[in-house]
């Protein structure tokens, strides 16, 4: 068997085992793991969940920064035909334990930096029988390398098709609530397997001296699925454990990075490192960015300081990762397409549909949906919004409006969804107005998205007091972040009598959020 005949990412795992051995896989931290060594560990740690108890197609769940132990995890997850759901660790406490519930983990596996987290939050994880530290720091709980060495080595082998869900990642909720993408082994082998060999791209070629740097959040599609990309292409991958633009140029100097995925605002903060522009990135070939619109002037200067090919890539959770691409022969300073997210990928589906679903013409703006084998199996027990955004059609829709020109390519117009873009970060308006509301003294409140140098966008709520009430921005600033994520609240806050509706009682967000975009071409930034 070859990796293009492979049916699963278990099935990867064992080919490169036998085919590149003794080849380096991960590189953490001076720890290297050849592709052997992976191969093995992914066979004591599936051993050991089934010892466990934990049956096929049962979730864990890990809460820790990027690892080699997390590949570990996950590839042995696969193997006993578990699924992973890995957490974001940038979360606060209830949704965390929101997550971890939602997902009916019965083992978590926590990092070393969140241990006294998960014994403050364990009472509102009931379903979690089992506990276990990735690199120790508590004694009442096992150590997951002590606990794997104790395992057999024996592929267990067990029968598994592609359908079969791989790994689920949650996404923001628009109600609040996140939801559990559930991605299976076709939808993640569809898009690694891009073209036949005729018509490969380029930026998609691998060799074997390809070292690629898995920088971004293991939480999220941008990082996990980057890190299949290299075990499926056999490349040597160094694993960042967490994005830091110095660090990321020690790993351009000692291990001679040539690909890697990145958001914009990571870019700019590498880029404005000042020794980014006396390292040598001779062996850099490509950079691969996406999950949030990049400023053209902040492409223009990587593009000057990298030297490198760039690839920007948009797609989402639910689609597996990237869709359309803007391939490196495209990014030609004047041309009308570098305004553009790309042309969709061999055997993906772009259409733009109107407000009944019905396909739109060239260059009108309508919202964007798509259809390909990488589409998501639907979100975790949740039948109502699955069917809503993956209809019986299987056109997914994405909740961005677009439109497509004469030659394919796809540009991102507006938001159909109310949706901030912080970061790389998807933040919802109402679960903002709902932390905000907490507050005995707010009255009502709309929260917006306008524009931000480094981030993209930043979080802006207007706010309405009960009558008689006074509240600093600073304060109310400090309630929020108490009740979610820090990258969720908002960054700066004003005060008003009375928000702007329309005859049907409907907040005019648009009213409030206009002034900022004036001189945008468009309001994602």
């Amino acid at each position: 068997m070859s990796v293009a005949e492979a049916a699963t990412l278990a099935d990867v795992i064992r080919v490169q085992a036998q085919t590149r051995g003794d080849s380096i896989a991960l590189v953490f931290e001076g720890r290297e793991t050849s592709y052997r060594s992976l191969d093995r560990n992914a066979n004591r740690v599936a051993n050991g969940l089934m010892a466990l108890g934990v049956k096929p197609n049962e979730r864990i769940a890990y809460l820790g920064k990027n690892s080699d132990l997390f590949i570990e995890l996950l590839t042995g997850a696969v193997k006993a035909k578990v699924v992973t759901a890995p957490v974001n660790w940038r979360l606060a406490g209830p949704e965390i334990a929101f997550i971890v519930d939602d997902a009916k983990a019965q083992v978590l596996f926590v990092g070393p930096e969140f241990v006294d987290l998960v014994r403050s939050l364990k009472p509102q994880m009931p379903g979690v029988r089992i506990v276990m530290t990735m690199e120790g720091g508590a004694t009442e709980w096992q150590d997951f390398t002590a606990w794997r060495d104790a395992q057999s080595e024996r592929d267990p082998n067990l029968t598994m098709t592609k359908d079969d869900v791989a790994i689920q990642l949650y996404t923001s909720g628009t109600t609040g609530k996140p939801k559990g993408a559930m991605l299976s082994h076709q939808n993640f082998l569809s898009l690694l397997r891009i073209g036949g060999t005729d018509e490969n791209p380029d930026w998609n070629v691998w060799t074997a001296d390809d070292v690629s740097l898995v920088a971004m959040p293991v939480f999220h599609i941008g990082g996990v699925g980057w890190a299949v990309f290299g075990l499926y292409h056999g490349a040597k991958s160094v694993i960042a454990r967490e994005f830091d633009p110095n660090k990321v140029l020690d790993f351009f100097r000692d291990y001679g990075i040539s690909k890697l995925f990145l958001v914009p605002a990571a870019m700019q903060f590498i880029v404005r490192q000042p020794r980014a522009r006396e390292m040598d990135f001779s062996k850099l070939r490509y950079i691969m960015y996406g999950a949030s619109p990049i400023p053209a002037a902040l492409l223009k200067e990587c593009i000057s300081v990298f030297g490198c090919g760039f690839v920007q890539m948009y797609g989402m959770t639910e689609t597996t990762g990237t869709i359309v691409v803007l391939a490196p022969e495209d990014h030609v300073e004047g041309r009308d397409c570098m305004r553009s997210a790309g042309k969709a990928l061999p055997g993906i589906e772009i259409a733009i549909l109107d407000v009944n679903g019905k396909p739109l013409d060239v260059g009108e703006v309508g919202e964007i949906a798509t259809r390909s084998a990488s589409n998501m199996v639907g979100y975790w027990n949740l039948p109502d919004a699955t069917a809503r955004t993956l209809g019986r059609d299987n056109w997914l829709r994405t909740g961005d409006a677009g439109y497509l020109d004469k030659d394919g390519f796809l540009y991102i117009h507006d938001r159909i969804k109310d949706m901030i873009i912080s970061g790389g970060e998807n933040i919802y308006p109402a679960e903002v107005e709902s932390a905000i509301c907490d507050h005995p003294d707010v009255a009502e409140v709309a929260v917006i998205g306008i524009p931000d140098d480094t981030w993209g966008e930043a979080v802006k709520a207007v706010v309405v007091l009960k009558p008689d009430k006074e509240l600093g921005a600073t304060d109310l600033m400090k309630f929020t972040r108490e009740r979610i994520a820090g990258f969720k609240a908002p960054k700066t806050i004003d005060f008003i009598a009375a928000l702007p509706r329309n005859a049907s009682g409907k907040i005019l967000r648009r009213q409030l959020r206009d002034p900022y975009w004036v001189g945008k071409e468009r309001q994602v930034n």
